[in-house]
């Protein structure tokens, strides 16, 4: 990969996110008939994906000047994570239609609508500055993908890692980050680093719990979960490059996923989580990333 082409796609994204349109947060619940908004139930929730508004053109002549979400696909150490769907599907492909919706409804960025999975090759990810790792708890990279992993990121790419939950899934992803990187070690960021301030203004670090938990027990953090060292507090690691730079975002007791792809579930969840929280941190990630 070369530096110069992920270069060149940062100053596009860029370019979108000043032109963005930052408004403020009820705007999440201006757009129809979704989630908060009517406070429908899953069934009427899901049949409204077909509505027109969730597909949109890309203009032809700028197809490669768009912010797509792209979605890693890897592999596990014990195959598969979350009963027969890979670990790396889970919330798939729901979340990512609707970020990629919402996303496109409150900024002025053009964006790829629907999912977009991508395998971790040289090839698919020098087409995408930004991309999201999810369900990591038994991450196992292939040697292929650590290359290619690595030369993307100290190339300029940036990677979001997402839902993954207490002390036995960190040490696992923290022992491949180690493999990936030899020497480096992730930082934990505190609330005043900008990234929480990019946008929207957090005065604590978000968590975003799983819907049925939250549902459930009324808890921001998954109690079936190991705590004894790191608690069960939100933790955002990041990893950075030779230049000061963040490569990489870790968010550890949380789930973004959830977030996206359960808005339409509950409207507490929605204007507490997924309004509230889960799409303005992730304009904040975005921003930052595209811009620094």
């Amino acid at each position: 990969m070369k530096a110069g082409s992920l270069i060149r796609l940062y100053r596009r994204g860029c370019i979108g996110m000043i032109l963005a349109v930052l408004v403020s947060l009820p705007a999440f619940a201006q757009g129809g008939r979704r989630g908060g908004a009517g406070g429908g139930g899953r069934a009427s929730y899901m049949d409204d994906l077909s509505n027109q508004e969730m597909d949109w053109p890309v203009n032809a002549g700028f197809k490669e000047d768009v912010f797509t979400f792209a979605r890693l696909k890897h592999q596990t150490g014990g195959g598969f994570g979350f009963g027969r769907r890979a670990s790396w599907a889970e919330d798939y492909p729901l979340a990512d239609v609707m970020l990629s919706f919402r996303v496109h409804q409150i900024t002025s960025m053009n964006v790829r609508p629907g999912p977009n999975p991508i395998d971790i090759t040289k090839e698919d990810l020098a087409k995408f500055p930004f991309v999201y790792l999810s369900g990591v708890e038994t991450l196992s990279f292939q040697e292929q993908e650590m290359v290619a992993l690595r030369e993307y990121l100290l190339n300029g790419g940036f990677m979001m890692v997402d839902n993954f939950w207490g002390d036995a899934a960190w040490k696992n992803f923290q022992a491949e980050m180690r493999r990936l990187f030899p020497g480096r070690e992730a930082v934990d960021l505190g609330i005043d680093h900008p990234i929480f301030h990019a946008v929207y203004n957090f005065k604590t670090k978000p968590q975003m719990p799983t819907a049925g938990v939250y549902q459930s027990f009324g808890v921001f953090y998954d109690p079936n979960r190991d705590y004894d060292v790191m608690s069960h507090d939100p933790h955002y690691f990041a990893m950075y490059d030779d230049k000061g730079r963040i490569m990489m975002i870790i968010c550890h007791n949380n789930h973004f996923g959830d977030g996206w792809e359960h808005e339409g579930d509950d409207p507490n969840y929605f204007h507490v989580i997924s309004e509230g929280m889960a799409y303005p941190m992730f304009i904040n990630i975005l921003v930052y990333a595209m811009s620094h």
